[in-house]
């Protein structure tokens, strides 16, 4: 408890230090004024996207299936840095030439429909609850196992909820900006301080000839097609259809920023899924026969010292916090900016500021409810959440790329694949076998375009268009 308390210390000291002085706007709040340097922007990003499934949830996934999960979660840091070399131009143009604030705003700003961001938010806040209630659920883990029991799972749930509240309150996006930054360099030094006393304990090349020798079903692709693409799909677009990351598209301060915030995240995002499934295979050789994969960290930090345990154990709880924090301010801004502003347009901006800040507090004890049901291995409630949210993709596809797309089109994609996603989902049924992400994907996309083919889009959507590919060119 001693080295969490430091911990929180030092974080709510940065928190507490990163409030603007005078009046603070929305867009100062939720977007540090899109004033964010490029290591800040870099590590908020890896941050929020490697989160308490990495050393937990990856680590057992990894434990239990061997080098398929290092295949799953490779596909996915190739997508995203794909995806954000060709979407974060756009949405960084568009935020600063419109003056946009959430993900959703975006949306309704292109298909020239409030519906459109309001439908999409109210999905994002459905799916997500489940996504951010899994950080707290990997440090309810690792305080119960680690603890021997003297401390409950329900504890370390509530630990990590209060420390979340605390590090975005004070002052939103720049207080969880540079407390993941914080976090995010804790992360890398906590990782390569136990896998460096792993291999050392383990003999370096003799691990790798063990595990030929003891685990060699390890080292062989064993999931089924339909599970790889099931569990893989929705995390190859999570960085334009997770509203939390989408968010930190608009914050860079320039060009310049967001070139180092897409190459600080692919160098962070490969050695940390390289370290972390090489973590998992050690754990299986050094531990076997959990019937709780992922219980395969928390078991394995009983066999190193006490102090790198410590050094690691607040690594998770620091990775679970950095993306809770980022979903539940990110949410609490679609709450007000697409649902409450889209029925009552009068408000004031000092008011929905403040009716943001009340949701932090009711999404964070949502979650904390949430999270007590202890449902299902980390690593696939986290896919099936990003499955819900993968049917946007149509809806922000056609937004940047086609000018016949339509905010009936989009509604209808994101209602109608959301439905499939959650009643197979509920239903727990794979239909021929696939997962419901691929279903509600391809509903997703069929309802997108017969509906926009028959409806008419926007008057404003070819100066929309016209206006950013300008703008593109200018500064690309």
């Amino acid at each position: 408890m001693f080295s969490i308390g430091i911990w929180f210390i030092v974080g709510t000291y940065i928190s507490y230090t990163s409030r603007q002085k005078g009046k603070v706007d929305l867009e100062d709040y939720f977007l540090g004024s899109r004033r964010i340097d490029g290591f800040i922007s870099a590590m908020t990003y890896s941050a929020t996207t490697y989160s308490a499934f990495m050393m937990v949830g990856l680590v057992g996934l990894t434990y239990r299936y061997g080098v398929a999960a290092l295949g799953f979660e490779l596909i996915y840091l190739m997508g995203t840095v794909i995806l954000l070399l060709l979407f974060a131009p756009r949405y960084w143009v568009a935020g600063k030439r419109h003056n946009l604030i959430s993900p959703s705003e975006l949306l309704s700003f292109r298909y020239e429909n409030k519906g459109v961001g309001a439908i999409n938010s109210m999905l994002c806040l459905v799916m997500l609850i489940p996504y951010a209630s899994v950080q707290l659920m990997g440090a309810g883990y690792l305080v119960e196992t680690l603890s021997d029991g003297s401390l409950s799972y329900t504890t370390g749930t509530v630990i990590a909820a209060i420390v979340t509240f605390v590090f975005c309150w004070w002052a939103g996006l720049r207080s969880v900006a540079r407390t993941d930054a914080f976090q995010a360099i804790i992360m890398l030094i906590a990782s390569f301080t136990l896998l460096g006393y792993l291999a050392f304990e383990l003999k370096g090349v003799g691990f790798y000839r063990t595990l030929i020798r003891e685990r060699s079903d390890l080292l062989s692709v064993n999931w089924p097609p339909s599970f790889f693409i099931g569990l893989t799909l929705p995390w190859a677009f999570f960085a334009i259809t997770n509203p939390q990351v989408v968010q930190r598209l608009f914050i860079p301060r320039d060009r310049a920023s967001m070139k180092k915030m897409i190459l600080g995240f692919s160098y962070f995002g490969f050695i940390y899924t390289l370290i972390c499934c090489v973590l998992g295979l050690m754990a299986a050789l050094l531990i076997p026969g959990l019937d709780l994969p992922d219980n395969a960290m928390p078991m394995l930090l009983k066999q190193v010292p006490a102090s790198i345990s410590v050094v690691v154990f607040v690594s998770i709880m620091a990775a679970a916090v950095s993306t809770m924090n980022s979903i539940v301010l990110t949410l609490s801004n679609m709450f007000g900016r697409d649902l409450l502003k889209a029925f009552y347009p009068e408000l004031s901006e000092e008011k929905e500021l403040a009716f943001s800040k009340i949701v932090i507090v009711v999404l964070i004890a949502a979650c904390l409810l949430f999270a007590q049901l202890r449902l299902d291995l980390i690593v696939v409630l986290s896919s099936l959440a990003s499955g819900g949210l993968l049917v946007q993709l149509p809806s922000v596809w056609g937004a940047f790329f086609w000018r016949k797309a339509t905010a009936k089109g989009a509604m209808a994609s994101i209602l109608f694949g959301g439905v499939t996603v959650g009643f197979l989902t509920l239903a727990n049924y794979k239909f021929l076998g696939q997962w419901p992400a691929v279903w509600g994907l391809l509903v997703a996309t069929a309802s997108f375009i017969l509906v926009s083919l028959k409806t008419k889009a926007p008057s404003t959507a070819k100066r929309f268009l016209d206006g950013l590919k300008e703008e593109m060119l200018a500064k690309f």
